[in-house]
């Protein structure tokens, strides 16, 4: 079994997959898109992942307010879980990415990556943090 980590933003998705021990995630690819509400290939692509991994549960970024509030992103976010849950049938859990996207910026600074670089992979290694998070929870439930 593996479980995929996704990062849900306005024009990309990025995409992490676990480990078969569920130990550690690695980041997949970005999915881009033209337009916000353009999903129809960014969930195809999603499907043809969670048949290329076997995976049988996604971990989706939810991006609350540092107040802990719940915003538009959010909304969003809870309306692309639906389309997923419908489409793929696995369960969707929602996971806390707030400051996930300063984690990714800090750990490509610190491994020296350009600014083009950083741009480019920031969402997957977004992912990365969201679904590690998950796994490092599961584990220490156990």
């Amino acid at each position: 079994m593996r479980i995929m980590g996704l990062d849900y933003g306005s024009v990309t998705v990025g995409v992490a997959i676990s480990d078969e021990l569920l130990l550690t995630a690695q980041g997949i690819e970005v999915i881009n898109r033209k337009q916000e509400n353009k999903l129809r290939q960014t969930l195809a692509r999603i499907e043809q992942l969670i048949q290329e991994y076997n995976v049988e549960k996604i971990v989706l970024g939810y991006p609350k307010n540092m107040n802990n509030t719940i915003g538009e992103r959010c909304e969003k976010t809870e309306e692309f879980a639906k389309m997923l849950e419908r489409r793929t049938g696995l369960e969707v859990i929602f996971m806390d990415e707030r400051l996930s996207t300063v984690s990714a910026h800090k750990s490509m600074l610190d491994g020296d990556l350009s600014r083009a670089k950083r741009y480019e992979i920031v969402d997957k290694v977004a992912a990365v943090f969201i679904l590690q998070t998950y796994l490092d929870m599961l584990a220490n439930q156990n």
